[in-house]
Protein backbone atom coordinates (compact mmCIF):
# COMPACT_ATOMS: atom_id res chain seq x y z
CA UNK A 1 0.00 0.00 0.00
CA UNK A 2 1.08 3.56 -1.00
CA UNK A 3 1.62 6.49 1.26
CA UNK A 4 -0.91 8.42 -0.40
CA UNK A 5 -3.56 5.72 0.09
CA UNK A 6 -3.21 4.97 3.43
CA UNK A 7 -6.75 4.05 4.49
CA UNK A 8 -8.36 4.34 7.75
CA UNK A 9 -8.49 0.21 8.24
CA UNK A 10 -5.39 -0.16 7.47
CA UNK A 11 -3.97 2.96 10.11
CA UNK A 12 -5.98 1.86 12.90
CA UNK A 13 -5.27 -1.61 12.13
CA UNK A 14 -1.25 -0.81 12.17
CA UNK A 15 -1.89 1.24 15.52
CA UNK A 16 -3.66 -1.12 17.19
CA UNK A 17 -0.96 -3.85 15.96
CA UNK A 18 2.61 -1.69 17.01
CA UNK A 19 0.80 0.20 20.64
CA UNK A 20 -1.70 -2.80 21.63
CA UNK A 21 -4.32 0.00 22.04
CA UNK A 22 -7.54 -1.11 21.48
CA UNK A 23 -9.58 1.90 19.23
CA UNK A 24 -12.78 3.31 18.31
CA UNK A 25 -13.54 3.62 14.80
CA UNK A 26 -13.05 7.64 15.15
CA UNK A 27 -10.07 9.61 12.82
CA UNK A 28 -10.00 13.52 12.46
CA UNK A 29 -6.96 14.26 9.80
CA UNK A 30 -4.66 17.28 11.19
CA UNK A 31 -3.20 19.37 8.37
CA UNK A 32 0.31 18.47 7.32
CA UNK A 33 2.02 19.39 4.16
CA UNK A 34 4.22 16.23 4.36
CA UNK A 35 3.01 13.64 6.86
CA UNK A 36 -0.33 12.12 7.62
CA UNK A 37 -1.25 12.40 11.20
CA UNK A 38 -4.36 12.08 12.61
CA UNK A 39 -6.07 12.25 16.26
CA UNK A 40 -7.46 8.75 17.25
CA UNK A 41 -9.43 7.86 20.42
CA UNK A 42 -9.08 4.50 22.43
CA UNK A 43 -11.90 2.68 23.91
CA UNK A 44 -11.17 4.01 26.95
CA UNK A 45 -11.67 7.56 25.75
CA UNK A 46 -7.79 8.64 25.81
CA UNK A 47 -6.93 11.02 22.57
CA UNK A 48 -3.57 10.19 20.83
CA UNK A 49 -1.94 11.41 18.00
CA UNK A 50 -0.47 8.82 15.09
CA UNK A 51 1.89 10.16 12.69
CA UNK A 52 2.49 7.95 9.38
CA UNK A 53 5.94 9.61 8.13
CA UNK A 54 6.37 10.51 4.53
CA UNK A 55 8.74 7.61 2.95
CA UNK A 56 12.09 8.74 1.73
CA UNK A 57 11.73 12.38 3.65
CA UNK A 58 13.18 11.33 6.86
CA UNK A 59 14.95 8.11 7.43
CA UNK A 60 14.78 5.90 10.51
CA UNK A 61 17.78 7.27 12.15
CA UNK A 62 16.70 10.82 11.60
CA UNK A 63 13.25 10.27 12.88
CA UNK A 64 15.09 8.52 16.33
CA UNK A 65 17.42 11.54 16.35
CA UNK A 66 13.88 13.55 16.94
CA UNK A 67 12.49 11.26 19.56
CA UNK A 68 16.07 11.35 20.96
CA UNK A 69 16.13 15.16 21.19
CA UNK A 70 12.33 15.27 22.48
CA UNK A 71 13.47 12.89 25.17
CA UNK A 72 16.45 14.75 26.23
CA UNK A 73 14.02 17.84 26.86
CA UNK A 74 11.68 15.72 28.43
CA UNK A 75 14.03 15.08 31.41
CA UNK A 76 14.93 18.54 31.98
CA UNK A 77 11.25 19.57 32.42
CA UNK A 78 11.06 21.35 28.89
CA UNK A 79 7.35 21.25 28.16
CA UNK A 80 7.35 19.44 24.85
CA UNK A 81 5.37 15.98 23.65
CA UNK A 82 7.25 13.29 23.50
CA UNK A 83 6.55 10.03 21.48
CA UNK A 84 4.73 7.25 23.44
CA UNK A 85 6.44 3.60 23.76
CA UNK A 86 4.89 0.85 21.85
CA UNK A 87 4.51 -2.82 22.67
CA UNK A 88 7.92 -3.72 21.85
CA UNK A 89 9.18 -0.51 23.88
CA UNK A 90 10.62 1.10 21.04
CA UNK A 91 8.95 5.09 20.34
CA UNK A 92 9.28 4.09 16.33
CA UNK A 93 6.47 1.89 14.72
CA UNK A 94 6.18 0.82 10.87
CA UNK A 95 3.83 -0.30 8.50
CA UNK A 96 4.42 -1.88 5.20
CA UNK A 97 7.49 0.12 5.25
CA UNK A 98 6.09 3.37 6.71
CA UNK A 99 7.65 4.33 10.01
CA UNK A 100 4.30 5.97 12.43
CA UNK A 101 5.02 7.25 15.91
CA UNK A 102 1.65 8.05 18.88
CA UNK A 103 1.95 10.96 20.77
CA UNK A 104 -0.97 12.21 23.39
CA UNK A 105 -2.82 15.06 22.54
CA UNK A 106 -2.60 18.30 23.92
CA UNK A 107 -4.45 21.11 23.07
CA UNK A 108 -3.71 25.24 23.39
CA UNK A 109 -3.98 28.21 21.19
CA UNK A 110 -0.95 29.21 19.16
CA UNK A 111 1.01 31.65 21.15
CA UNK A 112 0.05 35.55 20.80
CA UNK A 113 3.58 37.91 21.78
CA UNK A 114 1.72 41.00 23.42
CA UNK A 115 4.26 42.65 25.44
CA UNK A 116 7.69 42.57 26.54
CA UNK A 117 7.22 39.52 29.02
CA UNK A 118 6.23 36.94 26.39
CA UNK A 119 9.27 38.01 24.87
CA UNK A 120 12.06 37.51 27.79
CA UNK A 121 9.48 34.72 28.74
CA UNK A 122 10.26 33.26 25.45
CA UNK A 123 14.10 33.84 25.04
CA UNK A 124 14.26 31.97 29.04
CA UNK A 125 12.28 28.89 26.96
CA UNK A 126 14.37 28.68 23.87
CA UNK A 127 17.43 28.78 26.17
CA UNK A 128 16.34 25.58 27.90
CA UNK A 129 15.88 23.91 25.13
CA UNK A 130 19.13 24.48 23.41
CA UNK A 131 20.41 23.49 27.17
CA UNK A 132 19.07 20.11 26.24
CA UNK A 133 20.31 20.56 22.41
CA UNK A 134 23.63 20.39 23.30
CA UNK A 135 23.75 17.48 25.65
CA UNK A 136 24.61 15.40 22.35
CA UNK A 137 24.41 15.90 18.42
CA UNK A 138 21.78 14.01 15.99
CA UNK A 139 24.03 12.81 13.13
CA UNK A 140 21.18 11.79 11.16
CA UNK A 141 19.82 15.40 11.08
CA UNK A 142 20.59 18.57 8.69
CA UNK A 143 23.25 21.23 9.28
CA UNK A 144 22.08 24.21 9.10
CA UNK A 145 24.80 26.02 7.61
CA UNK A 146 25.43 27.77 4.33
CA UNK A 147 28.48 25.30 3.09
CA UNK A 148 26.10 22.27 4.00
CA UNK A 149 22.26 22.73 3.50
CA UNK A 150 22.37 25.56 1.67
CA UNK A 151 24.65 24.63 -1.13
CA UNK A 152 22.98 21.34 -0.90
CA UNK A 153 19.73 22.71 -2.02
CA UNK A 154 21.09 25.16 -4.04
CA UNK A 155 23.09 22.02 -5.86
CA UNK A 156 19.48 20.07 -6.40
CA UNK A 157 17.69 22.99 -7.29
CA UNK A 158 20.01 23.85 -10.36
CA UNK A 159 20.38 19.96 -11.28
CA UNK A 160 16.64 19.20 -12.03
CA UNK A 161 14.31 21.39 -10.96
CA UNK A 162 15.20 25.32 -12.45
CA UNK A 163 14.11 25.90 -16.08
CA UNK A 164 17.17 26.46 -18.01
CA UNK A 165 16.52 29.90 -18.73
CA UNK A 166 16.63 30.90 -15.05
CA UNK A 167 19.48 28.48 -14.42
CA UNK A 168 22.53 29.99 -14.58
CA UNK A 169 20.85 33.50 -12.75
CA UNK A 170 19.77 31.99 -9.31
CA UNK A 171 23.42 29.80 -9.40
CA UNK A 172 24.60 33.18 -9.64
CA UNK A 173 22.76 34.62 -6.28
CA UNK A 174 22.51 31.79 -4.45
CA UNK A 175 26.48 31.00 -4.49
CA UNK A 176 26.94 35.00 -3.31
CA UNK A 177 24.91 34.58 -0.62
CA UNK A 178 26.66 31.42 0.51
CA UNK A 179 30.02 32.73 0.08
CA UNK A 180 29.47 35.85 1.88
CA UNK A 181 27.95 34.03 4.77
CA UNK A 182 30.58 31.37 5.03
CA UNK A 183 33.15 33.36 7.22
CA UNK A 184 30.01 35.05 8.93
CA UNK A 185 28.90 31.15 10.47
CA UNK A 186 32.45 30.16 10.72
CA UNK A 187 33.61 29.11 14.21
CA UNK A 188 29.84 29.22 15.15
CA UNK A 189 28.58 26.54 18.06
CA UNK A 190 26.52 24.12 16.07
CA UNK A 191 23.73 22.15 18.21
CA UNK A 192 20.55 20.60 18.08
CA UNK A 193 17.77 23.01 17.65
CA UNK A 194 14.32 23.12 16.97
CA UNK A 195 14.78 24.60 13.35
CA UNK A 196 11.23 26.00 12.82
CA UNK A 197 10.78 28.00 15.67
CA UNK A 198 8.10 30.41 14.78
CA UNK A 199 4.64 31.22 16.59
CA UNK A 200 2.85 28.74 14.87
CA UNK A 201 4.61 26.04 16.59
CA UNK A 202 4.43 27.06 20.38
CA UNK A 203 1.16 26.70 21.98
CA UNK A 204 -0.16 28.67 24.68
CA UNK A 205 -1.84 26.52 27.17
CA UNK A 206 -2.82 29.52 29.48
CA UNK A 207 -2.25 28.22 33.29
CA UNK A 208 -0.34 25.68 31.92
CA UNK A 209 2.12 27.49 30.34
CA UNK A 210 3.85 26.95 26.75
CA UNK A 211 4.23 24.03 24.85
CA UNK A 212 6.91 23.63 22.25
CA UNK A 213 5.32 21.34 19.18
CA UNK A 214 6.55 19.92 15.41
CA UNK A 215 9.88 18.98 15.75
CA UNK A 216 9.78 17.23 12.33
CA UNK A 217 12.52 19.66 11.03
CA UNK A 218 15.16 19.47 13.95
CA UNK A 219 18.68 19.81 13.01
CA UNK A 220 22.15 21.06 13.90
CA UNK A 221 22.59 24.59 13.77
CA UNK A 222 23.44 27.59 15.41
CA UNK A 223 21.17 28.50 18.06
CA UNK A 224 20.21 31.94 16.66
CA UNK A 225 18.24 29.46 14.06
CA UNK A 226 15.62 28.71 17.10
CA UNK A 227 14.79 32.80 17.21
CA UNK A 228 15.08 34.95 14.28
CA UNK A 229 11.56 33.40 13.06
CA UNK A 230 10.16 34.89 16.07
CA UNK A 231 10.94 38.40 15.01
CA UNK A 232 8.14 40.69 13.59
CA UNK A 233 10.45 42.45 11.05
CA UNK A 234 14.01 42.34 9.44
CA UNK A 235 17.09 42.92 11.98
CA UNK A 236 17.47 46.44 12.52
CA UNK A 237 13.75 47.17 12.75
CA UNK A 238 13.44 44.45 15.09
CA UNK A 239 16.29 45.79 18.17
CA UNK A 240 13.96 45.58 21.17
CA UNK A 241 12.74 42.78 20.92
CA UNK A 242 15.85 40.99 19.79
CA UNK A 243 17.50 42.21 23.33
CA UNK A 244 14.18 40.84 25.40
CA UNK A 245 14.54 37.56 23.69
CA UNK A 246 18.53 37.89 24.75
CA UNK A 247 17.89 39.26 27.94
CA UNK A 248 15.54 36.00 28.56
CA UNK A 249 17.73 33.66 27.05
CA UNK A 250 21.12 34.53 29.45
CA UNK A 251 18.80 33.76 32.48
CA UNK A 252 19.37 30.00 31.52
CA UNK A 253 22.59 29.70 28.83
CA UNK A 254 24.93 32.03 27.90
CA UNK A 255 24.33 33.84 24.46
CA UNK A 256 26.89 34.48 20.91
CA UNK A 257 25.45 38.26 20.58
CA UNK A 258 28.19 37.87 17.49
CA UNK A 259 25.14 35.57 16.01
CA UNK A 260 22.84 37.85 15.15
CA UNK A 261 25.10 38.50 12.44
CA UNK A 262 23.75 35.43 11.00
CA UNK A 263 20.28 36.04 11.05
CA UNK A 264 19.69 37.78 7.63
CA UNK A 265 21.80 34.93 6.01
CA UNK A 266 19.86 32.38 8.02
CA UNK A 267 16.40 34.42 6.15
CA UNK A 268 18.29 33.47 2.71
CA UNK A 269 19.26 30.74 3.13
CA UNK A 270 15.48 29.72 4.20
CA UNK A 271 14.11 31.29 1.38
CA UNK A 272 16.38 28.59 -0.77
CA UNK A 273 15.03 25.69 1.76
CA UNK A 274 11.46 26.26 1.14
CA UNK A 275 12.22 26.17 -2.94
CA UNK A 276 14.04 22.79 -2.32
CA UNK A 277 11.42 21.44 -0.01
CA UNK A 278 8.73 22.17 -2.56
CA UNK A 279 10.42 20.76 -5.37
CA UNK A 280 10.32 17.69 -3.67
CA UNK A 281 6.79 18.00 -2.63
CA UNK A 282 5.52 19.04 -6.14
CA UNK A 283 4.22 15.50 -6.86
CA UNK A 284 2.04 14.91 -3.56
CA UNK A 285 -1.36 15.07 -2.87
CA UNK A 286 -3.32 19.09 -2.79
CA UNK A 287 0.66 20.47 -3.35
CA UNK A 288 -1.17 21.71 -6.36
CA UNK A 289 -3.88 23.44 -4.69
CA UNK A 290 -1.58 24.90 -2.23
CA UNK A 291 1.00 26.32 -4.19
CA UNK A 292 -0.88 27.17 -7.78
CA UNK A 293 1.77 29.32 -8.89
CA UNK A 294 4.24 26.46 -8.18
CA UNK A 295 6.72 26.58 -11.49
CA UNK A 296 6.06 29.23 -14.50
CA UNK A 297 7.94 31.98 -15.15
CA UNK A 298 6.27 34.29 -13.16
CA UNK A 299 7.17 32.29 -10.18
CA UNK A 300 10.54 31.74 -11.24
CA UNK A 301 10.85 35.42 -12.07
CA UNK A 302 10.07 36.44 -8.37
CA UNK A 303 11.79 34.07 -6.53
CA UNK A 304 15.04 35.46 -8.27
CA UNK A 305 13.93 38.90 -7.52
CA UNK A 306 12.93 38.05 -3.62
CA UNK A 307 16.43 36.04 -3.44
CA UNK A 308 18.68 39.16 -4.93
CA UNK A 309 16.82 41.36 -3.09
CA UNK A 310 18.04 39.39 0.12
CA UNK A 311 21.41 39.33 -1.21
CA UNK A 312 21.32 43.08 -1.24
CA UNK A 313 20.46 43.45 2.24
CA UNK A 314 22.63 41.11 3.82
CA UNK A 315 25.64 43.13 1.82
CA UNK A 316 24.52 46.04 3.20
CA UNK A 317 24.10 44.44 7.06
CA UNK A 318 27.85 43.70 6.25
CA UNK A 319 28.83 47.02 5.00
CA UNK A 320 27.35 48.85 8.35
CA UNK A 321 28.74 46.37 10.35
CA UNK A 322 25.37 46.28 12.09
CA UNK A 323 23.18 43.13 12.89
Amino acid sequence: MSFDSLTTDSMLSAVEQASGLLLTGYTAPFSSYINRVYELRTKDGVKVIVKFYCPGRWSKEAILDEHRFLADCESMELPVVPPMLLSDKSTLGAFNDINLALFPKRAGRQLEINDYEDWVRLGSLIARLHCAGEKTTAPSRVIIDPSKSALSDCEFLCSSVIPPKFKEKYRSVCMSIIEKAIPVFKGKEQIRIHGDLHTGNILDRMDDGLLLIDFDDMAMGVPVQDLWLLLPERVQKAQAEIELLVEGYEQFREFDHGSLKCIEFLRAMRMVYFLAWCSRQQNDFQFKNNFPEWGNDFFWQREIADLSEQLEYCMDIRASGNC
